[in-house]
């Protein structure tokens, strides 16, 4: 068993007290020394609102020091994290606020009077806010509070954080990770990417999910490293900030980007060891011109909030592009045909299933969905397409939900994207499918032209015509200045399809 990432903290606090735990730009923000009393305080404040371990804490606030102090705190004493997206609606709010059930809601200053009889309506023992520069009624209070120090009291299967998922097929659902779903796959990641206390992790990613959250933070407590917090990503402070870091956790929109500046180059990264690329998948394209400016490669693993990390392309090793690498040391994978049966050949095409101790524990108060989702023996339908090459590395073809059935053939968007992505003047692109009423769904692209290129849809069909087979072409292509993405960079392919849903029944 891994050990407890509480445990990991009160280690760090014994022999590495003046190590920094939390950095900013401009100061050592937190050192490990100090961290048991900044978040004691914190521990305080919300037992004196009566949080005990297993109450739920629901948090939206901006990124900030006494943010990750906050989730330290309850870290440690046993309360549930629920991190909100900031940018979720005062209604949605609402409705994880009467869901999950919180004692206690933190929110920003100026969403208080907002949230105010929403909390009051969901039962919310306080709500208490907290800004982006540690104002709030929290933190006035935690300056005058002294630190508790326990003892507490939990087991490795006590739920430690309650994330909920994006939505996009009917309302979120809370993923119940335990203590040790958390310490299990930040031990995993700090042993697969070399983490040590070395380190410095430039972190750019927002807080309200698990690639920020867990990926990051959880990692970097495991190996006692120094996280440099950033409020948010900006690509010109990113590359100013390499020379004094030596991890970059992002998500291919932020890679993109930072190839925008000229001051990226082989200089700059000097000093850095890894990059990693998550949340969304990688273009080709943008993983050779990274490494021909940088000289690193990027290494994308693969995840998501139920499972955390299941899968990594090797620190020692070759990183394929297009492919999220092998599973973690005691994660498993397989692959199920659409007849239902387990591949037993690789390449095989089917649904991923996970198994292993980072696998969620079910979703808060909703049995029947928890059920749904697991196989009669145990395995976690992860809702992706892929397939297992025969060196172990898994290839994500796209979602199951987005799978284009057109003319009774199945269509896996990733292929297609791959293809389309590689033709000159395509920066990105998004296959889907909408109603057709020939074919019952149109295989259909959207296209990101690169800047200044030029392009028709005439040209991009004659050229998929010599790499594609014809029920796989695209029966329309449409040009976008931007796809549409969620504040993780993944592409909203829903929103696609219901703004192309007439395509082809009006030309029919």
């Amino acid at each position: 068993m891994s050990i407890d990432l509480a445990e990991r903290l009160a280690l760090a606090a014994r022999q590495h007290p003046d190590r920094a735990f939390l950095a900013t730009p401009t100061a050592q923000a937190c050192r490990y020394g100090s961290l048991e009393e900044r978040s004691g305080r914190l521990i305080t404040v919300l037992a004196q609102r009566g949080v005990v371990a297993g109450d739920r804490v629901a948090v939206q606030v901006e990124k900030s020091v006494e943010a990750v102090l906050l989730y330290v705190a309850c870290l440690r004493m046993g309360a549930v994290f629920v991190p909100i997206n900031v940018a979720n609606t005062p209604s949605e709010v609402a409705y994880f606020l009467e869901d999950a059930q919180p004692r206690l809601a933190v929110v920003a200053p100026a969403q208080r009077p907002v949230l105010d009889a929403a909390a009051h309506r969901a039962g919310v023992g306080h709500l208490e806010t907290l800004g982006l520069d540690g104002e709030g009624s929290l933190m006035e209070f935690a300056v005058r509070a002294q630190p508790s120090t326990g003892p507490f009291e939990y087991g490795p299967n006590a739920t430690a954080a309650i994330v909920y998922t994006s939505g996009t097929t009917g309302r979120s659902k809370g993923a119940m990770l335990t203590r040790a779903n958390l310490a299990t796959n930040a031990s995993a990641l700090a042993a697969a990417w070399r983490f040590t206390g070395e380190d410095v992790l430039l972190h750019a990613l927002p807080l309200f999910h698990i690639h920020g959250l867990f990926a990051a933070i959880n990692t970097a407590i495991a190996a006692a490293s120094t996280v440099l917090l950033l409020p948010r990503f900006d690509a010109a402070e990113v590359v100013s900030l390499l020379p004094r870091s030596t991890v970059f956790m992002g998500v291919p929109t932020h890679y993109t980007r930072l190839l925008q500046h000229a001051a990226l180059n082989r200089a700059a990264a000097a000093a850095m060891r890894l990059f990693v690329s998550g949340s969304a998948p990688l273009l080709v394209e943008t993983h050779r011109e990274f490494h021909e400016r940088t000289g690193h490669a990027i290494l994308e693993r693969y995840g998501m909030t139920e499972t955390l990390i299941n899968t990594s392309n090797p620190y020692a090793g070759e990183r394929v592009p297009g492919s999220v690498g092998p599973a973690l040391p005691g994660v498993a994978i397989r692959v199920v045909t659409d007849g239902g049966a387990v591949a037993s050949t690789p390449e095989a095409i089917g649904a991923l299933e996970v198994r292993g101790p980072n696998v969620f524990a079910g979703y808060w108060r909703d049995a029947e969905k928890t059920r749904a989702e697991f196989t009669a023996d145990g395995w976690f339908k992860t809702g992706d397409v892929g397939r297992i090459d025969a060196g172990g590395y898994v290839h994500i073809l796209g979602r199951a939900k987005d799978l284009v059935i057109s003319g009774g053939y199945n269509v896996y968007p990733r292929e297609v994207e791959a293809v389309l992505d590689e033709l000159p003047g395509v920066l990105e692109s998004a296959v889907f499918g909408v109603p057709h009423p020939d074919f019952g769904e149109g295989v259909t692209a959207a296209v990101v032209l690169k800047p200044s290129a030029a392009g028709s849809e005439e040209a991009l069909l004659r050229a998929l015509q010599e790499r594609l087979a014809r029920y796989k072409i695209p029966k329309r292509i449409v040009f976008l200045d931007d796809l549409p993405r969620n504040t993780m960079g993944k592409v909203q392919k829903n929103l696609l399809r219901v703004a192309h849903a007439a395509l082809y029944i009006a030309a029919g």
